[in-house]
């Protein structure tokens, strides 16, 4: 026996949400070089990589999150910062120490 009522129709798919991988890759970017500032290329590159990011972010995703790409590029900015910062005490001024010294003990 076969049964002729059509099968149940499958429920509608979700509209999708707003756009919004830029924001995100730039906030996840911009909280990971915050944390790796310290280290003298990651950092530099991971925070040019969550400004640039961020203010695509801001320019194309209108319906993203503001404050995703906010966060993005004001940790992006910070982690640059400190980074320079960071190679300017840790390299710079150890080689000026000893070049205006010379060598040790003589």
């Amino acid at each position: 026996m076969t049964d002729s009522t059509p099968p149940p129709a499958a429920a509608p798919a979700p509209a999708p949400g707003p756009a919004q991988t830029l924001s995100l890759i730039s906030f996840i970017v911009g909280l990971a070089s915050f944390l790796f500032a310290l280290v003298p290329v990651l950092g530099f590159l991971g925070g040019l990589a969550a400004v640039i990011l961020g203010f695509m972010g801001k320019k194309k995703e209108l319906a993203a999150p503001k404050w995703m790409w906010l966060v993005g590029i004001i940790a992006g900015f910070v982690a640059i910062a400190i980074n320079i910062i960071f190679v300017i005490v840790s390299i710079i001024l150890p080689l000026i120490f000893v070049a205006s010294y010379g060598t040790y003990g003589y």
